[in-house]
């Protein structure tokens, strides 16, 4: 079986909280002929988990058959200076001889972004290895960073980053990006559109079944619409607790109820605002391991996304993977969001409504509240047969096993440099 390294600093194992995006892709590549190692930093981010024992430098254990290599790494809280310590940490330990020591040879090296230093010891190695490089892309750094107003256009750092970036895409034999539009991003840069795939986040549909069971909803009972996923500032989640203080002023008591399931920076300050406005139509729980969302989406009537409105910072798309769980639990979903892409609206599965705007944000979960459960069943099956066709990961697996294959040398390119070095 051929052999891919996958290098992401931050790749979690199904157990964890959060999206398991390489541990799908590596299951599904393998009935297309590729076995994937995922390698990546020891600490849990965000939560600064150390997987490590005291006397462990690193870890190589099969975890629901994908092999995950555990590179130790400082721990650390927060994005200041000991995040990027530890970020220079892994690039540094990875690329040590020892720290890859018995893993199957690669026939391929992906580097992964969210920072590009991993995918730069991806280079490296795959160099070591002589093998091909695919430069994987789920943040656009530097331009995110500028555009999110956490770094200057015009500074010595945007400079590098983007003098490393550049130099990445060369290097690189495919360039992988979630966003459906980076694609425009990195051509503008002079690099051949032919170099990109657009392989976005998705869904282990297996796992959710297909839970079309919407009888106990309507105006006579309790509404239950549900967020779960990160709690931050991209997020754009204060809009949704006012919207939820405005829908409490049109509805009894207890009819409709947000759960806001998950963790972040700003979940303190969203749950204090929560109080400020004495609400109690919303619940803050903790985040639950990828595992446990189909069977908590299956108690949701509805589910919500915002985001934040940064029309410059999402001009080049979205991909979270919280959407694409939405759509797959077959419930119907309002999104907040200018982004340039939207889902939901492709799949005529719920309702659109601009960022940071509560009163459309009341408006569309008073209008869903007020449906019937067969209109809205009939939103959330859309949902599901668009996931189906468009954001599974056994189709992404295939789409991405295509592109392995493409970057490496053909039987009768082989043949013939063995002839040229015969001769």
């Amino acid at each position: 079986m051929k052999q891919v390294w996958i290098l992401n600093h931050y790749a979690l194992e199904p157990s964890s909280a959060g999206g398991t995006r390489h541990f799908d892709l590596a299951a599904n590549l393998r009935e297309h002929g590729w076995q994937a190692t995922i390698i990546a930093a020891s600490v849990e981010h965000p939560t600064g988990r150390q997987r490590l024992a005291p006397d462990e430098r690193r870890r190589h254990e099969c975890l629901s058959g994908i092999p995950f290599l555990w590179i130790r790494t400082p721990e650390y809280k927060g994005n200041g200076l000991s995040r990027i310590l530890n970020m220079f940490a892994y690039t540094w330990r990875v690329l040590l001889p020892s720290s890859v020591r018995g893993l199957a040879p690669p026939d391929i090296v992906v580097g992964s972004s969210v920072h590009p230093l991993a995918a730069l010891a991806g280079l490296v190695l795959a160099r070591r290895h002589g093998v091909p490089f695919i430069f994987e892309v789920r943040d656009l750094w530097p331009q995110t960073l500028i555009d999110f107003g956490k770094l200057r256009e015009r500074s010595m750092t945007a400079w590098m980053l983007r003098r490393l970036e550049s130099w990445l895409y060369r290097r690189a034999a495919r360039i992988v990006v979630l966003l459906p539009y980076a694609g425009d991003y990195i051509a503008s840069m002079g690099i051949s559109r032919e170099k990109v795939v657009w392989i976005p986040n998705g869904v282990e549909l297996s796992t959710f079944g297909e839970s079309t069971d919407m009888s106990r909803t309507g105006p006579l009972a309790a509404f239950e619409l549900m967020y779960f996923g990160s709690h931050g500032q991209a997020n754009g989640l204060e809009p949704l607790v006012h919207a939820m203080k405005l829908v409490s002023d049109h509805v009894p008591a207890g009819a409709v109820r947000l759960r806001m399931i998950g963790g972040g920076p700003l979940k303190p300050r969203l749950m204090q605002l929560a109080q400020s406005l004495g609400l109690d139509n919303i619940s803050f729980e903790a985040a639950v391991p990828k595992h446990a969302i189909p069977a908590l989406a299956a108690q949701a009537d509805a589910f919500v996304i915002t985001v934040v409105g940064l029309p410059r910072l999402y001009r080049f798309g979205i991909s979270m993977n919280k959407l694409f769980d939405y759509l797959a639990a077959a419930r119907p979903v309002i999104i907040a969001s200018s982004a340039a892409n939207n889902p939901v609206r492709d799949a005529d599965a719920g309702l659109t409504v601009p960022p940071d705007d509560p009163d459309a944000l009341a408006q569309a979960i008073l209008t869903l509240y007020r449906m019937s459960p067969q209109e809205r069943l009939h939103m959330g099956v859309a949902g599901r047969r668009h996931v189906e066709m468009h954001y599974s990961f056994n189709r992404l697996a295939a789409r991405l096993a295509v592109a392995l294959d493409e970057c490496l040398p053909s039987a009768t390119q082989a043949e013939a440099n063995d002839t040229v070095h015969i001769g």
